[in-house]
């Protein structure tokens, strides 16, 4: 089996690479007769396109959805959901000279040596962060069926470099203030520095790396797959499927190895004939099951490898050691565009888990 596709109930197919004519997205096991448009998914595309300052790439793609099939009169007919954004602002002559030399940080050579140099070198190809257009399109869909449950998903920038966010941040806090500034930081006074380290390491020609924090609210207890179809673990799976993530945790994560037994417990307490914890260190699932706190994970990813300092590389026709610099537009951090990837994969997860447990029915009674 090839490793396109993820889910079971609700599966992703992925298609497409950096340069290529499109990239795409095929959606099985959506319930008939959910109400979608194309404006349904281009509302959360739109967050994924780089903003127009300087912390982002300068390459500019409309990335207008076109969705192909199983939509009917703006309802899911229950037939897989075929989407596309174009690629049309691209430069693949600028990737022809440096085939035969692999980027330091990128997938260049291991595609390479997989695939015996027939991989699309331009951008990336299929391991380009361009991808990831089509895991927004699918997490678009799965917050509208979310949605039927009252569950709700966000995700914001806690880390650029040097720059932390300390303590929580409020759910409203991260509601209001994610998409009003380019880090997609919900402390505003953190944003302004976040930024600043990002455009420090580009003027150096350089880039960073950093955290992104996703939490579901009101996602309902007892849903999981263990041993392993787990849902940390689906969750952790879908998170390093994001090019460039390198870490993932749950709750107080790698914090909790330095917490004794009685710090990291979270206790129980009944609040309104509801079974609650005091705390939520567990993030949400325990056993690989939802506890009915909201599940809380925190994807780590390194700077972009695409950097214009130049660096050691090899020439693999000539068998020669070499150096390479690099041209072109890259972000020099991918984390404020990967604050509503990280939300769109965490959607897509619980809602094929939400599928396989019944508590989404294969058929929605909404009205037409």
């Amino acid at each position: 089996m090839n490793g396109n596709s993820i889910g079971k109930a609700l599966v992703l197919t992925c298609f497409g690479e950096s340069h290529g004519v499109c990239i795409g997205a095929v959606l099985d096991g959506c319930p008939a007769g959910l109400p979608l448009t194309e404006a349904d998914i281009q509302v959360e595309l739109d967050k994924r396109r780089p903003s127009s300052t300087a912390v982002s790439t300068q390459r500019r793609e409309e990335d207008r959805v076109e969705i192909l099939s199983g939509v009917y009169e703006d309802y899911t007919t229950g037939a897989p959901i075929c989407m596309i954004v174009r690629n049309l602002d691209v430069e693949p002559d600028a990737y022809k000279k440096i085939r035969n030399k692999p980027r330091p940080g990128h997938a260049d050579y291991t595609a390479h040596v997989k695939y015996g140099g027939h991989n699309d070198p331009r951008g990336g190809g299929r391991f380009s962060g361009r991808v990831t257009a089509a895991y927004v399109m699918a997490g678009a869909i799965a917050k509208k069926l979310l949605g039927l449950l009252g569950v709700e998903i966000l995700a914001h920038t806690v880390q650029i470099g040097k720059v932390k966010v300390s303590g929580q941040v409020g759910h409203d806090q991260i509601r209001r203030n994610v998409y009003r500034n380019p880090v997609r930081c919900a402390v505003l006074e953190k944003a302004d520095l976040m930024e600043k380290e990002i455009l420090g390491a580009a003027s150096e020609g350089d880039s960073v790396g950093g955290i992104v924090e996703a939490i579901a609210l009101n996602f309902p207890a007892g849903l999981g797959e263990p041993i392993f179809d787990s849902l940390d673990s689906e969750i952790a799976k879908m998170m390093f499927n994001i090019p460039a993530v390198k870490g993932v945790e749950f709750g107080a994560g790698f914090r909790s190895a330095s917490l004794r037994g009685s710090e990291n417990n979270d206790e129980y307490a009944v609040k309104k004939g509801r079974i609650v914890m005091l705390s939520n260190n567990a993030g949400g699932i325990l056993g690989g099951i939802s506890t009915g706190m909201p599940i809380v994970v925190r994807v780590a990813f390194k700077p972009t490898p695409s950097i214009s300092e130049r660096q050691k590389t090899v020439d693999l026709t000539r068998m020669e050691e070499t150096e390479i610099q690099l041209t072109g537009r890259h972000d020099p951090c991918v984390v404020p565009r990967a604050v509503p990837v990280v939300e769109s994969c965490l959607a897509f997860v619980l809602a094929d888990h939400a599928i396989r447990s019944g508590k989404i029915p294969r058929v929605l009674t909404t009205e037409k």
